[in-house]
């Protein structure tokens, strides 16, 4: 049932203190709606531009439940929030997008089983538990082939590469006994990902399609357009609109794309704004963040029509050296997170540098 649309003034909490958490709290502030940041660590970026920030851990339900009783409505920019947490705030105050989006992208076997189960095509995969697990699955799936962490990874991290059959055993154990999935080796000319948008109505609305360019595991620059054939990007729009609806969504989710002669594969979904959505900011009126913030809060979801071309590129570790060079740039515009250390593989901020279209 749709819900009266939050007034101005309203309390948006905000689950996860970094860059993504800051640019929401940013994007509340223009519309007029104050922001609560929930986060385990000291000083986080989002604190910085924030109205209030709890500092406690995800274990902390007495700090749990006072923060969501300061706030009128509750998201996360990230979506490995424990269940246990999210059953205390959720008997307090709603939380969007819902908790079927997040138990389904927090584990990469069950999110493939959704995904396959709405009739899209996704990366051939088999289940990793044991030794044994680990051999069927490479006599099923073969090399190469890349070894993924159920649980929690991201930018790289919880993934080990199999070139030959050879590699299983090394593989197997750098999951440290996780439950892990093996996923087939996927021929893709590119990736390409779609920003989509679902508002508490049920309206849905997609930004244009990017195509990410990935160094080291780490996303290093999305570009709009993406080489796409008109009917991909309508596939492509179909496609996440698909997803939204399925889970019945609310807010601004990110669906990662590989491009094949044989069509477009689902590599993962994201339920939150997403770093190939970062062009928006100086790409449309309304950018991934504002049009989330609009989402969860019950307004009408945003015109979010292109209207320039864009390359967003991350500033990773000792990228931070060139922001002189940056600032000096014309039609660069520049977005720094506010972390206070620099450390190689760490995004420190990004730059969109933008063409004005013809």
């Amino acid at each position: 049932m749709q819900q009266s649309p939050l007034k101005t003034g309203s309390t948006i909490g905000i689950l996860g203190g970094g860059q993504l958490g800051r640019m929401l709290s940013v994007a509340a502030s223009r519309l007029g709606f104050k922001t609560h940041i929930f986060e385990p660590g000291a000083n986080p970026p989002a604190g910085q531009v924030a109205d209030h920030t709890t500092t406690a851990g995800y274990d902390d339900v007495a700090a749990l439940e006072a923060f969501a009783q300061s706030v009128d409505v509750i998201t996360y920019e990230f979506e490995n929030v424990p269940t246990a947490a999210l059953d205390a705030l959720e008997a307090i105050c709603p939380i969007r997008p819902g908790r079927e989006a997040l138990r389904i992208s927090q584990d990469r076997l069950i999110e493939k089983e959704f995904l396959s189960g709405l009739g899209l095509n996704i990366a051939p995969y088999a289940n990793v538990e044991t030794a044994a697990d680990m051999a069927t699955a490479v006599e099923t799936i073969g090399a190469p082939s890349i070894l993924k962490t159920r649980r929690f990874g991201y930018d790289g991290k919880g993934q080990a590469r199999l070139k030959s059959a050879d590699d299983a055993d090394a593989g197997f154990a750098d999951m440290q006994g996780a439950p892990a999935v093996l996923e087939g080796f996927v021929q893709f000319s590119h990736e390409v990902s779609v920003i989509a948008a679902r508002g508490t109505n049920g309206e849905v609305a997609c930004f244009d399609p990017g195509e990410n360019v990935h160094k080291d595991g780490i996303l290093d620059t999305t570009t709009v357009p993406a080489k796409l054939t008109g009917a991909q990007r309508t596939d492509a729009i179909l496609l996440a609109a698909k997803v939204l609806n399925a889970l019945d969504y609310v807010g601004v989710m990110g669906v990662e794309l590989f491009v094949t002669p044989n069509g477009l594969i689902v590599n993962e979904i994201a339920p939150r704004v997403h770093n190939s959505g970062h062009w928006t900011q100086q790409g449309c009126s309304v950018d991934q963040f504002e049009q989330h913030i609009r989402a969860v809060v019950g307004w009408p979801l945003g015109d979010g029509t292109r209207f320039a071309d864009v390359v967003m590129e991350n500033l990773i570790g000792d990228d931070m050296d060139r922001v002189d060079e940056i600032a000096r740039e014309a039609n660069a515009s520049l977005h720094l997170y506010g972390k206070a250390d620099v450390k190689p593989g760490r995004k420190m901020g990004h730059v969109n540098r933008v063409v004005p279209s013809s």
